[in-house]
């Protein structure tokens, strides 16, 4: 059976599949990445993962992959290959995308940003489904974005699109590891909530995920974080929004599993805020932890598609 490799590089862990030609996943997997012996490390265990893959696919499927989409963190040149940086594995210039090549027998291999990857998961088949531009936005330790545009993600000239947890709200507040002070994540993050909470609370371990509990059962203090927090959002989403002209915004991440706690109060934000700007709908997202190794598989099956128009026409 025809079907390609899929792999999301997380900070810890690894999500794989493989995954056939009208989506369905054939086969799942996750391991760790190692990333606690060295980006070295880490490159060995991608490599292994995939080789692994493609074993089972042979024995299991009768074929090995015909091609495979790996999606990774932080800065990622897509048109060359090279996983450029990242904080979190360690990592600088890898050219992954040979190195798998070499690892796969020759296979393409399409390598992709994970957060832009789980957006062009959720804008093809996931909450974003049916929407020509929308605005995919993970809530998680950081914000980040993926700007969606008729079926495919803008990556931006330098690979850097869709940054908005970097989009000052607060000129002049809290310092950011980018070095700009008063950025988007800094307030409307998860980890920027759990931060808040804990010291509105005086309890090192409260987190995001209490606060919002506290918020449904009417907990003052968990009302005011909070609030602060959602229209922190709501400025970045409305400069956004100013920008892009999204039809849709997909909301995702931890801080998204909230549900409507997050969702009414945001999208009243974001509505007293617009004035000549058309409101989009902003919905949850609806592909959990699994959009990026679906955004993998995606960007093989459209490199495939492109090697194999590339055939019929030589």
């Amino acid at each position: 059976m025809r079907h390609v490799i899929a792999l999301d590089v997380g900070g810890t862990g690894m999500k794989a599949a493989l995954v056939g030609a009208d989506g369905e996943l054939l086969h799942q997997s996750r391991r760790p990445t190692g990333r606690e012996r060295g980006p070295d490390a880490v490159v060995d265990a991608v490599l292994g993962f995939a080789a692994d893959l493609r074993a089972h696919g042979e024995q299991h499927l009768g074929e090995p992959a015909s091609a495979a989409g790996v999606a990774v963190p932080g800065i990622v040149d897509e048109r060359d290959g090279i996983a450029a940086y990242s904080a979190n594995l360690g990592w600088r210039d890898v050219p992954l995308r040979d190195l798998l090549a070499r690892r796969l027998g020759g296979i393409p291999v399409a390598l992709g940003h994970d957060v832009r990857a789980g957006g062009l998961a959720e804008g093809r088949i996931g909450a974003g489904q049916g929407a020509d531009r929308f605005l995919f936005v993970p809530l998680g330790t950081g914000i980040a974005g993926a700007i969606g545009i008729g079926g495919r993600v803008e990556s931006g000239a330098h690979g850097c699109a869709g940054e908005i947890g970097h989009v000052v709200v607060r000129p002049g507040g809290t310092p950011c590891p980018c070095g700009q002070r008063g950025c988007l994540e800094r307030y409307a993050s998860a980890a920027a909530v759990s931060e808040a909470w804990a010291a509105a609370t005086g309890d090192p371990d409260a987190d995001a995920a209490d606060c919002a509990k506290s918020v449904a059962s009417g907990n003052p203090n968990a009302v005011r974080v909070w609030r602060e927090a959602v229209d922190a959002l709501a400025d970045g989403l409305v400069t956004a929004l100013t920008l892009l002209d999204p039809r849709a915004i997909v909301i995702g991440g931890g801080l998204a599993e909230a549900g409507e706690t997050l969702f009414t109060p945001l999208r009243d934000a974001v509505r007293q805020r617009v004035t000549f700007q058309k409101l989009p709908e902003i919905v949850p997202a609806a592909l959990g932890d699994t959009a990026g190794c679906l955004g993998a598989g995606l960007l093989a099956w459209d490199l495939l598609g492109t090697t194999d128009r590339k055939e019929e026409t030589a």
